[in-house]
């Protein structure tokens, strides 16, 4: 291989990339009616007839196995799509989280009764599933975990509490990461993963209203909630490898990248136009696709490692700490330029996409994991701490 050879970008397969076409129109169709501050919450809306729609055509669950329900097909395939989702703004949060890493995660440890009772319904957009890791008063220490899963003679007893739960008012179910043995002081023993159905008796579920008036985080209790045996994922004890492994899949996605596109995008339309076009506006243009043409070829590098089957843990780190820092930094350079100029200069449905991603965008450093601790993972990762 010549050095420019290993220089080379990785790039999506072209059996991939010729479902974008496909993709492209059936959403243009879909959103149309969507105006776009509305579709600049994206992965954050939520429409369960969306989901099934595109569970029909066989887009949800698309790298999973055939034999249970899933596409068997390519994980850059999967990539096109998410891309897709996100340049059009599609409220696709209700199977978000599902697709990316639960079903992923059931497959990999889960045992044949959990992959052929969970699996087919993610993949017809007919379960959703939210995550509970974090927990009040541990910020982002997620080896303090103190909810407990107390093994008994039917299965395990649940209590505690989780936070910022993403969608959790509108799923079946949750994977949280509990601690079936030891204490909170041994860190990562003890821990293990369970699912948890959501209408169990004892499970109480509160949105939390954030700045923008949304309500998609969410705490939720657990009082005495009896879980059955086969509730366990993986191995008892095995959590904490389990659920880092999982993180890869949260932190390297084009999620991390695209969550301000749908304002970027109007914006630029607006700078196309003669009223819109001036010198600044165009050198902030040039600023932010010269960090995110980086950054999304990274993201694509991440990918090929994990369809090879490693876990790029710190990779995916470092694209997130970029990718979210990127992402808040469009709202506020648009806004340093639209109230620049003269007020009856710049369209009302611009200012109002920019006010919700304004609102929005200080939870984007904060979900999968806070600046301050991927940044201690890049510097361990590269022997700096």
């Amino acid at each position: 291989m010549s050095t420019l050879d290993s220089l080379a970008l990785t790039r999506i397969p072209p059996e991939d990339e010729a479902l974008r076409a496909e993709v492209r129109a059936f959403l243009a169709e879909a959103v149309k009616a969507l105006p776009a501050h509305v579709r600049a919450r994206s992965w954050g809306g939520y429409s369960t007839e969306l989901s099934r729609k595109l569970g029909e055509r066989g887009w949800i669950g698309v790298t999973l196995p055939r034999e249970y329900g899933g596409g068997g097909r390519s994980a850059f395939t999967r990539y096109v799509l998410v891309e897709e989702y996100l340049n059009c703004g599609a409220p696709v949060g209700s199977h978000w989280i599902a697709d990316r890493q639960s079903a992923p995660l059931i497959l990999k440890y889960g045992t044949e009764a959990q992959k052929r009772f969970y699996i087919p319904r993610v993949c017809r957009g007919e379960a959703f599933f939210c995550i509970g890791m974090s927990e009040p008063n541990s910020g982002s220490d997620l080896a303090s975990v103190k909810t407990r899963a107390v093994p008994n003679d039917k299965g395990f007893l649940l209590s505690g509490q989780k936070i910022w739960t993403t969608n959790a008012h509108h799923c079946q179910y949750m994977i949280a990461l509990v601690r079936t043995s030891g204490a909170p002081e041994d860190r990562h023993k003890g821990l293990s993963q369970v699912i948890v159905d959501l209408q169990l008796p004892g499970v109480t579920v509160r949105p939390i209203e954030d700045l923008s008036g949304d309500s998609h985080f969410c705490e939720v209790f657990f009082d005495n909630v009896q879980l059955a045996p086969d509730a366990l994922i993986g191995a008892e004890g095995q959590g904490w490898e389990q659920v880092t492994a999982e993180l890869a899949f949260e932190r390297s996605g084009p999620e991390r990248l695209f969550s301000s596109i749908v304002l970027f995008d109007q914006w630029l339309d607006y700078v196309r136009t003669p009223r819109g076009r001036t010198a600044p506006a165009q050198r902030l243009a040039g600023k932010v696709l010269t960090q995110l043409a980086p950054l999304r070829a990274m993201s694509v590098a991440i990918q090929e490692k994990l369809v090879r089957g490693e876990s790029p843990i710190v990779e995916a780190a470092l694209v997130k700490e970029l990718g979210t820092t990127l992402e808040q930094f469009i709202p506020a350079a648009i806004a340093d330029d639209l109230f620049a100029r003269e007020a009856e200069d710049v369209p009302v449905e611009l200012l109002m996409t920019l006010k919700y991603v304004t609102e929005a965008s200080p939870s984007f450093s904060l979900r999968g994991g806070t600046r301050d601790i991927l940044r201690g993972m890049i510097a361990r990762g590269l022997g700096l701490r």
